[in-house]
């Protein structure tokens, strides 16, 4: 369960970030992809509680989605000087460690392309692939903890 809010969570700190919006900021966009990515999650948590029964199409549907959208990261272009300020949360170590967060972020990437290739076909295999995923975001929460004092995400 912890690892299920963490990963809830993690898109909502900006881990994945990148939105359609030509005309957006650095933290307009991250913060539409990470609501985006919210939805992809939430699509699939009751499946993860067993609060609903285990579709196939749901899963694939939002791991790729999750993939999709982690592979637009770029941090340069979402996380540059400056776009710390305003209404976000994003912790400051994003940019004081920034070749460390680079690397967490390359982490996700391949943890969430690593979900979609495995393909899961039940419950069990799609918690092992989800759990990957959560497994880094939850320590990426960890190194790069939300700030509390902003009400708005990214």
């Amino acid at each position: 369960m912890n690892r299920l809010i963490s990963f809830a969570a993690a898109p909502l700190l900006a881990v994945a970030v990148f939105a359609a919006s030509a005309n957006a900021g650095p933290l307009e966009d991250r913060q539409a992809l990470m609501k985006d990515q919210g939805k992809a999650v939430g699509s699939v948590t009751p499946i993860v509680k067993g609060e609903k029964p285990f579709d196939a199409a749901v899963v694939t549907a939002a791991l790729k989605k999750l993939n999709e959208d982690a592979q637009k990261i770029d941090v340069a272009t979402l996380f540059p000087a400056g776009s710390d300020q305003g209404k976000t949360t994003v912790s400051p170590k994003v940019w004081t460690d920034s070749a460390g967060f680079a690397a967490a972020v390359e982490k996700y990437k391949a943890d969430t392309a690593a979900a979609v290739a495995a393909d899961p076909k039940d419950l069990d295999s799609f918690k092992v692939a989800f759990n990957q995923v959560s497994d880094n975001c939850g320590a990426c929460l960890q190194t790069y903890p939300i700030k509390k004092e902003q009400s708005n995400r990214g």
